[in-house]
């Protein structure tokens, strides 16, 4: 083997089938559309990956069970006030990129929740979207402020409103 022709026959660019150009190029007529049938015609769609074939597909012929909230659900991140007490000083302020960089929140969430499991020994103030009792109680109990940050306003319907009257 030689290395000046290890690469023969090999084209890194291959032309383009270029059909519909006439009998004698093999490729004519029906432009290898074969005769007549659902895809000879031009502007036919070929079928999707989940086609069968015609028959019922898989996911109608299966019963559609349970309710799911997902489309409105919303993801908290959990964070334990001893977990709160192990890695800031005191005095120091929380929130969401505080936790963020600590790496106590990981992954997509809509907020962060405050729960009392441990113990706390310094002075915080923690803000965040929902704290248990026993939470506020033991941040309350060291001089910290536990701030619950508001959700967001819902947006006001459009209520179609009479036009005034141009008569006059």
């Amino acid at each position: 083997m030689d290395l000046n022709t290890i690469h023969s026959g090999v084209h890194k660019r291959k032309r383009k089938k270029r059909v519909g150009r006439g009998v004698a190029s093999g490729h004519g007529k029906t432009a290898t559309r074969g005769s007549k049938g659902q895809y000879g015609s031009a502007g036919a769609e070929m079928f999707s990956p989940l086609f069968e074939g015609g028959q019922t597909p898989l996911f109608r012929r299966i019963p559609k069970r349970g309710f799911s909230h997902e489309t409105w659900r919303k993801r908290y991140i959990i964070v334990n006030v001893g977990d709160l007490d192990q890695i800031f000083d005191n005095g120091e302020n929380v929130d969401f990129a505080a936790l963020r960089a600590t790496g106590l929140a990981k992954g997509p969430a809509d907020g962060v929740r405050i729960l009392g499991e441990g113990d706390l020994t310094k002075k915080l103030t923690v803000k965040a979207n929902h704290f248990s009792k026993s939470a506020i109680q033991k941040i309350q109990a060291k001089g910290g402020v536990a701030e619950v940050i508001a959700p967001p306003k819902k947006p006001v319907k459009n209520k179609m409103k009479p036009r005034p009257s141009t008569e006059g």
